[in-house]
């Protein structure tokens, strides 16, 4: 089950989404690094459609894990954008 943070500053609207099982851990392959830090992405466990519907909302966006494909299929992410780290999928979202 992901976990959803919605955080606004400056005006900014930035939504991290992650799947728990990823927390605190590090993947690393060539020179790309993700570190799943836990005090930027635990927030609320939530079901993707409520993940979803913040993305609409957001206007900055990080997502790692099994949230990424829903993302694309909603056409939240392009897929062409998406790095995997140790296969790991990991996108980010700005709108202005």
């Amino acid at each position: 089950m992901p976990h959803l943070t919605i955080k606004k500053k400056r005006g900014e609207t930035i939504v991290a989404i992650c799947d728990e099982e990823l927390f605190g851990k590090k993947f690393q392959e060539n020179n790309l690094k993700l570190e799943v830090d836990r005090s930027f992405y635990e927030g609320e466990k939530t079901s993707v459609e409520e993940c979803l519907n913040a993305l609409e909302e957001a206007t900055i966006a990080n997502l790692v894990g099994s949230i990424v494909e829903h993302a694309i299929d909603a056409g939240y992410i392009n897929p062409e954008n998406v790095l995997r780290i140790e296969d790991i999928p990991h996108a980010q979202m700005v709108r202005p």
